[in-house]
């Protein structure tokens, strides 16, 4: 097996204070390191260059501030530049540790994974860990990617400890990514129309005194439009488009019979109620019958979907 190039891509905003301790932390399998000053008020990548002198580092400086996603696109596109073969991205706030990058690296390399990301929930004394706040909107982020997605199987989607093989993001359309904190979730997804190979790796975060730079409140409803949009591709794009089949079908009649029954039943009870009358046993039949059987053929569509999520490599196809 040829030797991989590999390359940790780091987004700098914020973090001087953790920064040269984290660029100090990354061992000799990596070849480049790229540290993205996404013009950080700190002046992280200046303070980085003036203090570190690691051969392998570069640092790159965004002109205006592009948000994490931007900053790793940046970081992602001077690696495809430089011939890298695989690019693992961490944090510059020392949350994420760097002894774990032969971890996410190695399914890659074995040729069984496209892109490996972190899972903090594999443990118990792991989640115990972590703030109440962190767990409950990482379970509720965590089903509403798997359906946007199609990875029924991913856990803990916005974990920003990732690694990539360069092929895989070749394949993914990086410029239409997300530049914000979406980036993460938007990344599976586009990895899901191309059918990449993705792999959870179990790991531990630290939480000491940085800093949280997302603010929950005001990137809800942003997260909620963009997943409801990219299922709505998704849905589209494999069942419509690429492959009509059984589970095509299954969907179209299952809306329609729930959305019948719904709309019938409660017409009928609106009715019954204002005139102050009992609904008849064929109306409720009526009602129940439809969005019962729509409600298997939305269930079956489900079990269809999660038995699709791919299992050969994009790099085996290649």
């Amino acid at each position: 097996m040829l030797e991989k190039k590999i390359a940790v891509v780091i987004p700098a905003y914020k973090c001087k204070k953790h920064i040269v301790s984290v660029v100090q932390s990354i061992g000799p399998l990596v070849a480049t390191i790229y540290v993205v000053d996404d013009k950080c008020p700190e002046k992280t990548g200046e303070y980085l260059k003036s203090v570190c002198d690691d051969p392998r580092l570069k640092v790159l400086f965004n002109e205006q501030n592009l948000g994490v996603g931007g900053a790793v696109k940046r970081g992602y596109l001077e690696a495809i530049k430089d011939g890298i073969d695989i690019a693992v991205k961490i944090d510059g706030d020392g949350q994420m540790d760097a002894n774990l990058i032969p971890k996410f690296t190695r399914p890659i390399i074995a040729g069984y994974a496209d892109y490996t990301k972190g899972n903090r929930f594999t443990r118990l004394n792991h989640i115990k860990k972590m703030p109440g706040i962190r767990i409950f909107g990482n379970a509720c982020l965590s089903l509403i990617s798997k359906i946007s997605s199609g990875y029924w199987k991913i856990v803990d989607p916005t974990n920003g400890y990732t690694a990539i093989s360069i092929l895989a993001l070749k394949e993914v359309e990086l410029e239409k990514i997300s530049q914000r904190y979406f980036f993460e979730s938007d990344l599976l997804f586009r990895l899901g129309l191309v059918k990449a190979v993705v792999v959870d790796i179990p790991m531990e975060s630290k939480y000491e005194d940085e800093v949280s730079n997302l603010k929950i409140s005001t990137v809800t409803s942003e997260f909620a439009l963009k997943h409801l949009r990219n299922f709505s591709k998704r849905i589209f794009y494999q069942y419509f488009i690429l492959d009509l089949n059984i589970a095509s079908i299954e969907l179209v009649f299952g809306i329609l019979l729930l959305g019948f029954g719904s709309i019938y039943g409660a017409v009928t009870w609106i009715h019954s109620a204002a005139n102050n009358l009992f609904t008849p046993s064929g109306g409720v039949m009526m009602a129940a019958l439809p969005i019962i059987l729509g409600f298997q053929l939305i269930l079956n569509f489900i079990s269809f979907d999660i038995a699709k999520e791919p299992t050969l490599p994009l790099q085996k196809l290649h």
